[in-house]
């Protein structure tokens, strides 16, 4: 069993590992790449193999850093089962169609102002952009999924075994472990995808796996610590209650699968505590409606605390000040609505669709607050955000950083340092290596000397392409 290490390395997007076993070849994850245009670009178009070569992709969840590019695996010929649990195959069902019309809009978007550009000076040279993807490679795509149960083992082929265990990062989220078969002799590997945070709003806890020898794990919070959800609580309604008695408007940037419908949650609880304002609040993001949809249908996923909702009859996702905003001119009526309201958009790392909107109409006036809800990577207009710079570009425009600028990293579906070396507590009686990935590597560091000093075990910063022997 050969293991490269192609994705998310040393960096959080972009996940995406190969797997070759006994002459065959398997994808763990295929996703985005978000950071830098043309970095992103290349690495996205342009996959280290041959994707026609792969029989298989096993799918840990449904976020666009770990499925978002498999309509581009297909597209260069890929033809086999892409694996993922029934709520995953759901939200990809939701979040593709929605990816490729990102893609489809920005290199619109880009080609219109490369030809503005040589309307004024004809010296400019810029050659047409197409979409990394369209409609149809994902119209390809979604017939391929294919939809596995928790806790039930599935034969790949003859000799490699998975079975997917809840890992409570979003609706659907699994762990993978894998068991290869041979001459009487196992060799377990468990791939964590991203591992959740006990307690968390909507969805259960992460479940504990068995001892596995190998262990590809994500490090994304792997030197902090997280506060306590009651201090999450009291921030958030902090930073409402501020915006809110300057009359501006509260902008919040948040993933449409997770994040969204935990900040709703939390919001329609602060409101019925009185601990803020019934101001008005708008999900706007086509994504995070349909999305939001695909929540309210696995209440098989949900915790006792989102259930009580439903065995009450009320829903966890729906109140009275809560409008949810498909039409783009409505979205785009809420720029001349006077505030105070709240304005949940997507992208959660501010790099397209409506949030940009958003911030660019609204970033330069001191009584609204931009409020970052999750871990931003490097290099995306997010993370400049987080920075406080004076001036950032938006759609290629200088705009002036007036709002103030809050972060809640506390509603991270993401475990912290000490959530994942409990959660790999039961596999270590067996683990020889573990392979740290989905972290920048100052993360990663942090939490290889924790598993060192706490374990003894070893724990692995691969480079991109690093290849191990798994026996």
């Amino acid at each position: 069993m050969k293991l490269t290490l192609w994705g998310a390395v040393q960096t959080v997007t972009g996940s995406m590992h190969h797997l070759a076993v006994g002459g065959r070849r398997y994808l763990l994850d295929c996703g985005l790449y978000q950071g830098r245009r043309a970095e992103a670009r290349d690495r996205n178009t342009t996959f280290p193999f041959a994707p026609r070569d792969i029989d298989a992709v096993l799918v840990s969840h449904a976020h666009i850093d770990h499925t978002g590019n498999l309509p581009t695996l297909v597209k260069q010929g890929f033809e086999g089962p892409i694996c993922a649990t029934r709520a995953t195959v759901d939200l990809c069902g939701a979040m593709l169609p929605d990816s490729a019309h990102i893609q489809e809009k920005d290199a619109e978007f880009v080609n219109k102002r490369h030809y503005r550009r040589r309307r004024i000076d004809a010296t400019v040279e810029a050659e047409a952009v197409e979409p990394l993807y369209t409609a149809e490679d994902v119209e390809r795509t979604l017939p391929m999924l294919r939809e596995i149960a928790y806790r039930l083992p599935r034969d790949v082929d003859d000799s490699l075994v998975f079975e997917a265990y809840d890992a409570g990062h979003t609706l659907g989220s699994a762990a993978l472990v894998l068991e290869r078969r041979r001459n009487g002799g196992t060799v377990r590997l468990a791939f964590s995808g991203d591992v959740g945070r006990p307690g968390l709003p909507i969805i259960r806890d992460p479940e504990p796996l068995p001892p596995v020898d190998y262990l590809i794990m994500e490090s994304t919070y792997g030197d902090r610590l997280h506060k306590t959800d009651e201090l999450v609580s009291a921030k958030l309604a902090r930073v409402v209650n501020r915006t809110a008695n300057r009359g501006g408007k509260l902008i919040v940037p948040a993933f449409a699968v997770g994040r969204t419908q935990q900040l709703v949650m939390m919001l329609h609880q602060l409101i019925e505590r009185r601990q803020i304002p019934s101001i008005p609040m708008f999900v706007d993001s086509p994504l995070a409606v349909n999305v939001t949809e695909v929540f309210r249908r696995h209440s098989e996923c949900y915790d006792e605390e989102a259930a009580r909702y439903l065995w009450d009859g009320d829903d966890p996702f729906g109140f009275g000040r809560l409008r949810y905003v498909r039409d783009v001119a409505e979205s785009k009526a809420l720029n001349d609505l006077k505030g105070p309201f709240i304005v949940i958009s997507a992208s959660g790392m501010c790099e397209s669709g409506r949030i940009l909107h958003h911030l660019r109409n609204n970033i330069e006036d001191p009584r609204n607050t931009v409020l970052i809800t999750g871990f931003q990577a490097q290099n995306t207009l997010g993370r400049k955000l987080v920075d406080r710079p004076a001036e950032v570009a938006i759609f290629g425009l200088p705009m002036r950083v007036r709002a103030e600028i809050e972060t809640l990293n506390e509603l991270s579906a993401h475990g912290d340092q000490r959530d994942l070396l409990r959660w790999i507590k039961p596999m270590t009686p067996t683990l020889k290596r573990i392979f740290l990935v989905h972290g920048e590597p100052l993360q990663s560091r942090a939490l290889a000397a924790a598993i060192h000093e706490t374990y003894g075990i070893e724990a692995v910063i691969p480079s991109r392409g690093d290849e191990f022997e798994l026996s």
